[in-house]
């Protein structure tokens, strides 16, 4: 991956091969009522072309990420700790402090339970973010059940970042609209939110509403590079250098060496690169060297 300054990565979406890939997705299986849907090893499989291979038993999931990190460039990888049929990322963060960052996905259905949840895993992880995925729990963004994890993360000091636009799996897209979180910003201007998987087709009001929100950020997640949102680009090349984060999708729909082929012709200016690449998730996760993006 050549990019202007050999900058080492922060990516903020990474995850382990699986021997079984169906069974990350166990949690949103009976709301996908197509029958195409249940053929799929991953939900948006009509989306991806070339979704990365599982793994055969007995390779380490742990050990291929770290050697797809080292070959591009990636310092560090963001990690859900909370799935529940994954030891991986848990023993990840435990083994390896210094390349894994934990977050934990939440589902706002399980009420104050999922608040002891966060707690928990804050103390035995040290969490650096929260995430969530509104469609898949069926639970719009300003909907209630979401307003204790929010408080939650404002008061513990972390990020959520939140699954936005039309969701690739084929779940009902309501609870993703961009609009509601003007509500979220507004309501909880403490709270720093980072978009995921792309805004779209609500893009520019994605752009609108980052120029209002100071807390309100966005992440690359699930889009190959030369399909990066052109409002996202110009966003990020004018008045939103802080506001724009990388973020990959492997293993998940993408492989990195398509992400490496495609990421250099992506005409971000130079003086965001470091931003891009680096030092915005840096600062909104809250680490050592956030000055230095």
């Amino acid at each position: 991956m050549e990019i202007p300054g050999d900058i080492p990565i922060i990516d903020t979406m990474i995850g382990f091969p699986s021997t079984d890939r169906r069974e990350v997705y166990r949690f949103m299986a009976d709301d996908l009522r197509d029958a195409e849907s249940g053929t799929f090893t991953m939900p948006a499989q009509y989306m991806f072309t070339d979704v990365p291979a599982e793994i055969e038993a007995g390779v380490d999931p742990v050990g291929v990420t770290l050697y797809t990190m080292d070959r591009f460039g990636v310092e560090r990888g963001l990690v859900n700790v909370g799935n529940e049929t994954r030891e991986d990322p848990r023993r990840a963060v435990r083994d390896h402090p210094d390349r894994f960052l934990a977050a934990l996905e939440v589902d706002p259905r399980r009420g104050v339970d999922e608040i002891r949840r966060i707690r928990a895993f804050h103390e035995e992880y040290g969490l650096v973010a929260l995430s969530t995925f509104p469609s898949g729990y069926r639970t719009a963004i300003n909907d209630a059940p979401y307003y204790p994890i929010y408080a939650t993360a404002v008061e513990l000091g972390l990020p959520i970042f939140i699954t936005v636009g039309v969701p690739g799996p084929r779940l009902p897209l309501a609870p993703q609209k961009v609009e509601y979180l003007d509500e979220i910003c507004w309501f909880f201007p403490e709270l720093t939110v980072v978009m995921r998987h792309g805004a779209e087709p609500w893009q520019d009001l994605a752009v609108k509403l980052m120029l209002k929100w100071p807390n309100l950020h966005y992440s690359t997640s699930a889009f190959a590079p030369k399909h990066y949102p052109r409002a996202i680009i110009d966003y990020a090349n004018t008045r939103g250098a802080d506001k724009i984060m990388y973020a990959g999708y492997f293993p998940a729909g993408l492989t990195y060496d398509r992400i490496a082929a495609e990421l250099p012709n992506v005409p971000f200016r130079d003086e965001v690169w470091p931003k891009f690449l680096r030092g915005n998730a840096a600062r909104v996760l809250g680490l050592d060297d956030a000055a230095g993006g």
